[in-house]
């Protein structure tokens, strides 16, 4: 029988592997849940169990306040998610994502915790990088549909399968103002590796963009490039969970050598 979801507030469990060696905790780009999420289990390493990352504000949590601002969100996640750090674990964040889960670690970092040892990052400009294009999160409702529409190839916003409804926007905006909100301030690298993946033909995270993700860590970084704009993770989904896959499979043998 195919095990049930665990909702834990902040976590959803789709696949719940009590046995796992690693715990992957997967941050969704803006306007998306944690369902985004629900299949990855299925093309990953068996020793990797997904917990996906549920913000509030959408699906299971809709009735909650949404965050519109990167230092209340980060404290309020990493206050969740510390008591689920028991085990090895690495960050994912795609997007709006890469920024969160990259501010957790160094949350987690400032506090003395337990820290990722991965961070997998995607779809994202390095976060030294100074934003270019002015905010978009406060345009007229029309204005911001039609971001919306350039953003996404004119395929539907964030990973809804209906037309955007007027009741999403408030939820993608709130998320759009943590992003374009969002302040980088300078610290030293982290000590954990960097994977980061970009879409060849995403029309606002340039290579560089992803590649200067490198001066975030003092250890090993990676980068590839994946066919596809920004959303590349959707549109080429079986290759990018192969890549993903590979990177866990190799951390995976990092973990059994050094508790051999």
């Amino acid at each position: 029988m195919k095990p049930r979801p665990i909702h834990r507030g902040w976590l959803t469990i789709h696949q719940p592997r009590p046995d796992a060696r690693l715990r992957l905790f997967c941050v969704p780009f803006a306007g998306a849940g944690a369902s985004m999420f629900r299949t990855w289990a299925a093309h990953l390493p068996e020793a990797v169990e997904v917990c996906a990352v549920q913000l509030p504000g959408r699906e299971n949590r809709v009735h909650e306040p949404l965050y519109t601002d990167m230092t209340r969100l980060v404290p309020a996640a990493a206050d969740a998610l510390s008591p689920h750090l028991t085990k090895p674990f690495a960050f994912f964040g795609h997007s709006m994502g890469a920024h969160v889960a990259f501010e957790l670690t160094r949350a987690l970092r400032r506090r003395g915790g337990p820290l990722p040892r991965h961070l997998y990052v995607s779809g994202r400009w390095a976060p030294q990088i100074p934003p270019r294009d002015p905010p978009t999160y406060d345009l007229p409702d029309a204005e911001f549909r039609q971001e919306l529409r350039r953003l996404n190839g004119g395929r539907q916003a964030a990973s809804e399968s209906s037309e955007l409804t007027t009741a999403l926007l408030p939820m993608i905006r709130a998320d759009f103002a943590i992003c374009e909100t969002y302040a980088y301030e300078e610290g030293p690298p982290l000590a954990c590796p960097i994977a980061a993946w970009g879409g060849a033909n995403d029309p606002d995270v340039t290579v560089a963009d992803v590649q200067a993700w490198r001066d975030q860590t003092t250890t090993s970084f990676s980068c590839d490039i994946m066919p596809g704009d920004h959303f590349f993770l959707l549109t080429s989904e079986e290759a990018f969970l192969a890549s993903l896959s590979g990177r866990l499979a190799t951390l995976l043998e990092t973990i059994s050598s050094v508790h051999a």
